[in-house]
């Protein structure tokens, strides 16, 4: 998931925030205001995004009132898997927008030829380390995140035992059978996981991973697998105290906790080791409404929509300026130095890297 992300929103989804094609509806109201001067008139914009994508429902009517655009979400899980069956239908794709791809799987899609040349109007706009991250002028930066390892310190208070620091620390005995991962080739923040390993162990990344496989590391399919099936903070009831996550999940611990909600997170972020993760919307090659797409993509940039993205999905704003919530100063973990490979790295080497992992991990 969504750079990725906190699956709990997924509950609210059927509940009002938006109405997603998941849901059973579009979203956006079903009347259609006069034709504007950015619309000849209303037209529906097919947007493909992973499961954890959100945006309150006012903001999609807005859309609407705006542009005449009636926006239909298309949600297909996790954004490895969304991204897979964009490239399955390169070309000939069922959406006409995609939001999610992040820079552990743009290099796929950009090899596939899933895109079309298209950066936001208001691009300018975007936070400066951001603002040539465009695969070439394919995609634009929405938001960005770190995925980080998250850790249940009520678990570890309970135990008498100090929480890891560094990647080194999660393959000691101390932390034996604590940690669960997702897997790198179905997973965004799994894939991310492996990257930082990666980029903090060079060519001796294998030998870290098979220090991990002796120390009892658990390998989930997803996010939501891994969080709230077996991480022991995740409302499952899961055994394990250590899970990758992202260092914005404390504050949706807060926010989306039953009343009288606590004043602090139950878990914290082990700040090292982190991978910096950054998500994308682009326009689909042989869209049936580019024009329309285009007009999504500024949307998703523009400065509502932007202020919105904290508390929706998680994640930080890619927009220069944008506020963040008091719970998002107060418990998202700062990152001081997050781990980044090259995107032209990572396409040159990734399918080794995922053949070489899965040969490590018996999978």
């Amino acid at each position: 998931m969504s750079l990725r992300r906190i699956s709990v929103v997924l509950g609210l989804l059927c509940a009002g925030i938006i109405g997603l094609t998941a849901c059973g509806s579009s979203a956006g109201p079903a009347s259609s205001p006069p034709a504007t001067a950015a619309s000849a008139g209303p037209s529906t914009v097919r947007l493909l995004a992973h499961e954890s994508f959100v945006v309150s429902e006012q903001l999609v009517a807005d859309l609407k009132a705006q542009t005449g655009i009636t926006l239909e979400v298309i949600t297909a899980g996790d954004a490895g898997s969304m991204v897979a069956g964009a490239i399955l239908a390169a070309g000939a794709p069922t959406a006409d927008v995609i939001f999610g791809i992040d820079n552990t799987l743009i290099s796929r899609a950009v090899d596939a030829g899933v895109l079309e040349p298209y950066t936001a109007s208001d691009a300018a706009s975007l936070i400066t380390e951001l603002r040539g991250d465009t695969a070439g002028g394919l995609v634009t930066p929405i938001d960005y995140g770190d995925v980080c390892v998250n850790i249940d310190d009520t678990w570890f208070a309970k135990q008498s035992v100090t929480p890891p620091n560094t990647l080194a620390d999660l393959a000691t005995p101390e932390y034996r059978d604590l940690l669960v991962v997702q897997d790198p080739a179905t997973s965004s923040p799994g894939l991310a996981f492996l990257l930082a390993t990666i980029a903090e162990y060079g060519d001796a990344w294998p030998d870290y991973w098979s220090a991990l496989q002796a120390n009892g590391v658990k390998v989930a399919a997803s996010w939501t697998d891994a969080y709230t099936g077996q991480f022991t903070a995740g409302g499952g009831g899961g055994p394990r105290p250590l899970v990758v996550s992202y260092a914005t999940s404390p504050p949706a611990e807060i926010v989306y906790a039953a009343e009288p909600k606590p004043s602090t997170p139950s878990t914290s972020v082990m700040t090292t080791g982190c991978y910096r993760q950054v998500e994308y919307a682009g326009v689909l090659k042989g869209a049936a409404n580019r024009a329309g797409a285009e007009q999504v993509v500024d949307w998703l940039l523009s400065e509502p929509v932007q202020a919105d993205v904290p508390l929706s999905m998680f994640v930080l704003p890619a927009r220069e300026g944008t506020p963040l919530p008091e719970v998002f100063t107060k418990f998202a973990a700062k990152v001081a130095q997050p781990l980044q490979l090259d995107p032209a790295l990572v396409a040159a080497n990734l399918p080794t890297w995922l053949t070489t992992w899965g040969e490590v991990m018996g999978r």
